[in-house]
């Protein structure tokens, strides 16, 4: 085989596959790595890439290969579209399934009555084909929260990372628009919550109670507005609700949140239709190779949209 093959740096993690097959050295332009794409010369280890993977982030550590001679190569191909059940895939291995969850959508509960599936149950169809197993679930977001969600495709890699989960190893980071303007505009949200099972909520309470766990998250303001504020927060512990309840609790609710109310009414309510939180990166050890990965997943386009009205009137 006629082929180059690079492995991604530290410093290359993140960028497109598109853009990084452009750079000087490698094809040298977007188009070339377009065409290169479309063609079936571009694989990411041994799998061979497609026209919808050109805009996939790669990892610190993978192989790119490029087989400028293979045979039938030299005519364009119709694009190959993959099969994904509606899903938005962002990273997938014989492991792993990273995807970016959209609002209204369950991580794995039952399918809802009104004929809406899981995410679980999405997951479900997109792998069956492939002679897959039911998807192990490894953690969940909340119904209207968006961002990134992990699936282990075996029962090994699912152990691997609640290991991890467990151990307060993965960054978990979120993007949040909250009421109000934290002070200090960095810190660390502690408290210790049980969990109501007869309301489904997260209750605040002392640490001494026979169901109290404890609640950690980082956060830090990114960016001010007249009345909101822009948060990354971060998870040290990852209980059901968290970034939600433990901003409520300080005054800082969310817009949109409906459950966890501050004590004090917002002067100016905003309406949105579900809260502003969004799982914007993760990173993680592969549970096989045990290289670090990390992921992004781009705001979605009602947070986007909410932004801008908001910078507006700063």
């Amino acid at each position: 085989m006629d082929a180059q093959s690079w492995q991604v740096t530290q410093e290359e993690a993140g960028v497109r596959l598109d853009k990084w097959l452009a750079a000087p050295g490698r094809l040298g332009s977007r188009s070339r790595a377009l065409a290169a794409i479309e063609r079936g010369k571009v694989f990411l280890g041994d799998q061979e890439m497609t026209v919808d993977d050109a805009g996939r982030r790669l990892n610190a550590g993978e192989t790119v290969r490029l087989w400028m001679n293979r045979p039938g190569s030299a005519k364009r191909r119709a694009p190959i579209r993959k099969r994904n059940a509606g899903l938005r895939i962002v990273y997938e291995d014989d492991s792993l399934l990273i995807l970016n969850k959209p609002a209204g959508l369950l991580t794995v509960e039952p399918d809802e009555p009104d004929g809406t599936p899981s995410l679980e149950s999405k997951v479900l169809a997109y792998l069956r084909p492939q002679g897959k197993r039911k998807p192990q679930v490894v953690h969940r977001i909340d119904r209207d929260t968006t961002g990134l969600v992990i699936f282990a495709k075996t029962a090994q890699a699912q152990d691997h990372l609640k290991e991890q989960f467990l151990r307060r190893e993965p960054q978990r980071i979120y993007r949040a628009i909250v009421y109000g303007h934290p002070q200090p505009e960095a810190g660390v949200w502690q408290d210790y919550l049980r969990w109501d099972d007869k309301f489904k909520t997260q209750r605040v309470t002392y640490p001494d109670h026979p169901k109290a766990k404890e609640a950690i998250s980082r956060y830090r303001v990114l960016e001010r507005f007249s009345f909101t504020s822009l948060l990354e927060v971060s998870l040290v512990t990852g209980k059901r609700h968290q970034i939600r309840v433990q901003a409520a609790l300080r005054g800082h609710q969310l817009v949109g949140e409906k459950m966890y109310l501050a004590a004090r009414e917002p002067k100016r309510p905003i309406e949105f239709h579900r809260q502003a939180l969004h799982a914007f990166r993760l990173e993680f050890q592969h549970p096989v190779s045990h290289r670090w990965l990390k992921f992004e997943a781009e705001l979605p386009e009602d947070f986007t949209r909410l932004l801008e009205e908001l910078r507006k009137e700063r």
